[in-house]
């Protein structure tokens, strides 16, 4: 490959213009500034991915199909199914806490499986679909809202927290849960978005981007394609082109301040109710996590406070810091600083364990006047903050951690091997 044949990409971390390596089967191209992954090689990615899409899809219709848990007590039994969560909820009252759970258990990850092998299955035989590339694109959003492995978290805590008050049956769609989850992570790893974007439409090589004007060339936010200007539509994939995320600070301190008033409540109210024989007994976030401790349950005790209590106030915190260090435009540990981006983006959805726990055990625990569950408006609260800084991370731009720094030559970079 000629080097003015070689593709041309914008580092979506930190801005750096490079000619990407040659490929080779095993290797990663690295921005050579920030670290970031610019083009892992997998060879066969289109068609293990789509088998293993396929495979995934067969086993989440399965595990819709059945019991996850059944519960029994007093010789009364009550089982739970993936979508069991969400219509407990609607029935008690909580009708957006539900809409949110059956959008990332069930929702989201079908969506994603169903346009993955939209784009990739016939493009493994060399055909295009129309709109592969707009569905493309709806992939790679959804992607952070697929919670099936959150959820087996919250599975988790929730049969921790019943052992001790009646007998737990795993039910026959927990192996097909499992098995869903296992086969969903390795198809996303085993694909390279690189490698469909550029059978989709080529990416821009260097000859091209040396006829424009280096200053003025563009990254489209969602394929990564590179183009000259910053106004209209992507020429491959339709998004919107725009230099840097519009209002991408400004939109990020909204999210935080919402996000921090919403914690408060989210931590002083409950966030459910346990009745059992008649007496009610409401549960914070932090007493759920003393009740843990209380029965020596300290694996399950650390994952609830680290993914409710630490998890949340981190990302604030970290955020505010990055948006501070932005708006000062300060140069120092900016490679840490797009690190501890990454880390933020991508631990957030983990909060969720909690949301999962409490829909679970309002599906299980409707026994009448012998036990019940209920959600309470802690919950919603506490939703609420792990979808708005979910949505804060995604509004932030890492780049403007680089804008600040002395301008780098736009040409003759190369991408590192990793």
């Amino acid at each position: 490959m000629t080097g003015s044949n070689r593709p041309f990409i914008l580092c979506h971390d930190c801005g750096l213009p490079h000619a990407l390596p040659a490929s080779m089967p095993g290797h990663r191209a690295e921005c050579s500034r920030c670290g970031a992954v610019l083009r892992h090689f997998r060879s066969g990615s289109l068609e293990r991915c789509a088998a293993l899409t396929s495979a995934a899809l067969i086993l989440f219709v399965v595990a819709n199909l059945f019991p996850v848990l059944t519960f029994e007590l007093e010789g009364r039994a009550q089982s739970a199914t993936l979508i069991s969560g969400s219509l407990a909820l609607w029935r008690g009252g909580f009708e957006s806490l539900a809409i949110l759970v059956f959008f990332v258990l069930i929702l989201a990850p079908l969506l994603e499986m169903l346009a993955t092998l939209y784009v990739v299955l016939p493009l493994a035989y060399g055909v295009a679909m129309p709109g592969a590339a707009r569905a493309f694109r709806i992939v790679a959003r959804l992607r952070p809202w697929a919670m099936a492995e959150v959820f087996l978290l919250g599975l988790i805590v929730a049969y921790v927290k019943l052992s001790d008050l009646a007998e737990l049956t795993p039910g026959t769609s927990l192996a097909a849960l499992l098995g869903f989850i296992v086969l969903q992570v390795w198809g996303d790893a085993a694909l390279s978005p690189f490698d469909v974007w550029e059978r989709l439409a080529p990416q821009t090589r260097v000859g091209q981007a040396a006829e424009a004007d280096a200053a003025h060339l563009t990254a489209c936010h969602d394929c990564r394609q590179v183009v000259a200007g910053s106004e209209g539509d992507c020429p491959r994939c339709g998004a919107g082109l725009h230099r840097r995320k519009p209002n991408s600070v400004q939109r990020c301190w909204a999210l935080i301040v919402a996000a921090t008033v919403l914690y408060i409540p989210a931590n002083l109210l409950p966030i459910m109710t346990v009745i059992y024989f008649g007496s009610g007994h409401p549960d914070t976030i932090l007493s759920g996590v003393q009740s843990l401790i209380a029965a020596q349950m300290w694996p399950v005790a650390i994952l609830v406070f680290f993914a409710s209590i630490t998890v949340p106030v981190l990302k604030l915190a970290g955020l505010t810091y990055l948006l501070v260090s932005v708006q000062r435009r300060s140069s120092r540990r900016r490679r840490d600083r797009t690190r501890l981006y990454r880390i933020i983006e991508g631990v957030g959805r983990w909060s969720m364990v909690d949301i999962f726990m409490i829909s679970l055990l309002a599906a299980l625990v409707q026994l009448g006047a012998v036990a019940d569950i209920r959600a309470e408006l802690g919950a919603v609260a506490f939703a609420a903050v792990v979808v708005i800084t979910m949505m804060a991370s995604e509004s932030f731009d890492p780049r403007l951690i680089w804008d600040a720094a002395h301008r780098e030559a736009h040409h003759g970079l190369e991408a590192r091997h990793g």
